[in-house]
């Protein structure tokens, strides 16, 4: 599988990057094993988890996909095949405060190594910016992490335009080290969230692009088209607000350029996403082995200027 670089950081990864956040949550330890095994013997070797990650809901611990992760790299042997991403900066308690300062993600870093049972972190992402703590602080906290190895490269997810921008320009001010990956919401319903200032951003400062929910909570693999669709789903709480006129009009645009490539509709939007400008590689997540399919459908299929036309047209967002 041709390798993709992530902006200027250096890491190269497949074309799609796992979304971890189903271990420990909809997968159990077991289940989560056995869908890593299969990820790597595709060639899909690029994980992103988070230290909340985890099943708030049943009083997991947070930290739990993290565990799982370091559980299976030290099992299969597999640290120096695997490019590891993962976060910190956002509450663990769902709908907490955010806390960038030096101290607090000190710790964050140092608890992530710990639980993912490694000497260091491919990629690390301020999770979320909290609007408050000067920009230089999380740099500063980072500083010291890079210098001794423990971390390789740093990311901003869920930020501003302003203060990512802000953050870019005290590191080259300041000689500290420089986001060089971003994180967006982004996908066929969720546009206006990178589409726009912080897409000329990452573009002018050759920032790698992974965008996070590029399924759309799973609204994008066409299963979920009226509310009783969704009951009893993990996923209710994040997808049931696509229930609307732009989201069926969507739907019907992924219907057709599936039917015209007999692939899946998770494959089309994924493609979707692969082939828009700026884009890296999106972040995606399965549960199930067949789910797997629909990340080799988006790898291998073409779509033309007419397919990303019509995706683009119904998905615009007024």
């Amino acid at each position: 599988m041709e390798k993709i670089e992530l902006g200027k950081s250096g890491l190269k990864s497949a074309p799609i990057i796992f979304g971890g956040n189903v271990f420990g949550w909809t997968l159990d330890e077991k289940e989560s094993f056995k869908m890593l095994d299969e990820l790597y013997e595709l060639g899909f070797t690029t994980i992103d988890t988070a230290d909340v990650y985890s099943r708030w809901a049943d009083a997991v611990p947070h930290g739990t996909s993290e565990r799982i992760i370091g559980k299976w790299i030290k099992d299969r042997r597999v640290r120096d095949k695997i490019n590891l991403i993962t976060k910190g900066g956002s509450s663990l308690q769902p709908g907490g405060p955010k806390n960038n300062s030096r101290d607090y993600l000190t710790g964050a870093v140092q608890d992530s190594l710990s639980r993912l049972q490694t000497d260091y972190i491919d990629l690390y992402f301020t999770h979320f910016d909290d609007g408050e703590t000067p920009v230089n602080q999380a740099l500063e906290a980072y500083q010291k992490f890079i210098e001794s190895g423990e971390i390789k490269h740093i990311g901003a997810s869920n930020f501003s335009a302003e203060r990512l921008q802000k953050s870019l320009n005290i590191a080259a001010e300041n000689n500290l080290p420089a986001y060089e990956v971003f994180q967006p919401e982004y996908n066929l319903m969720v546009r206006d969230k990178f589409e726009g200032e912080i897409e000329e951003i990452c573009s002018k400062n050759n920032l790698g692009v992974i965008p996070y929910f590029s399924l759309a909570s799973g609204f994008l693999t066409g299963k979920y088209r009226k509310k009783e669709d969704f009951e009893g789903k993990e996923r209710k709480m994040f997808a049931d607000k696509f229930l609307n006129d732009r989201g069926e009009k969507i739907l019907k645009s992924l219907d057709e350029i599936s039917e015209n490539h007999n692939i899946s509709q998770a494959g089309v939007a994924l493609a979707w996403l692969i082939n828009r400008p700026g884009v890296s590689a999106p972040i995606a997540s399965a549960t199930k082995s067949s789910h797997l399919k629909s990340f080799k459908e988006a790898v291998e299929v073409s779509l033309s200027r007419e397919d990303m036309e019509v995706l683009n047209k119904g998905s615009k967002q007024e």
